[in-house]
């Protein structure tokens, strides 16, 4: 495993819309990414650092940020019935950076803040060009029986799922199936001995993450 980059330059962002840090590269951008955590984190979580600073290592400009309902308050999770305000700030994230750059969107998140991102690309494929989804929240823990999996069939942006093998929130192999739901080409990334939250993982995932975000965008699918 390549070690982790130190971080490149950064720069706060507080807007009326997106609350976040943004990672830069050394020279112009090859590409945008935009991050977002779970429904326990914020921006400041660990595997949004090193995804980010690893992104920027390979000439990305990275964005991680909050959702509305974490700005609406510091703690506690988000209500299901505002999700859609959580889905227009990933929009409002993702406008925002394409101002800030050009090259291909690669839209992303952990847990709760990856199947938001999934859904919003269903409904509106041309919101991004690729997606990187971690801890991808398959079903609740100990529920196979309510997957959540109604829109994969309407999900046509290229996509990388990076889960942990002790994920409760679905195993490496539910997963493998609930992909073949979606029409658009898929990377699955397992993260060894890792259980849902990443940034616990004994082994850093953001390096082979980076390089298959880059392959799949190159057509390097399955």
């Amino acid at each position: 495993m390549t070690p982790a980059p130190e971080d490149a330059e950064t720069e706060h962002v507080d807007t009326e819309h997106v609350f976040g840090h943004l990672h830069f590269p050394a020279g112009s951008p090859r590409g945008l990414v935009a991050l977002t955590h779970g429904a326990g984190g914020n921006c400041e979580t660990k595997i949004l650092r090193l995804m980010c600073s690893r992104f920027a290592a390979a000439g990305f400009l990275a964005l991680r940020y909050d959702l509305p309902f974490r700005r609406r308050r510091p703690k506690g999770p988000p209500q299901p019935s505002r999700a859609e305000e959580d889905r227009a700030g990933i929009a409002a994230a993702a406008a925002a950076l394409r101002e800030r750059g050009d090259g291909p969107l690669v839209l992303g998140g952990v847990s709760y803040g990856g199947r938001q991102v999934t859904m919003l690309a269903a409904a509106q494929p041309e919101i991004a060009d690729e997606l990187l989804l971690m801890s991808y929240p398959l079903h609740p823990p100990g529920k196979p029986d309510k997957p959540r999996t109604e829109h994969l069939p309407s999900l046509t942006v290229p996509s990388v799922f990076v889960h942990g093998e002790r994920d409760p929130f679905g195993t490496l192999d539910e997963l493998r199936d609930a992909l073949t739901l979606v029409p658009a080409p898929t990377r699955l990334l397992a993260v060894e001995g890792a259980a849902h939250d990443l940034s616990r993982a004994k082994t850093d995932p953001s390096d082979e993450a980076v390089r298959a975000v880059v392959a799949l965008a190159d057509g390097e699918a399955r």
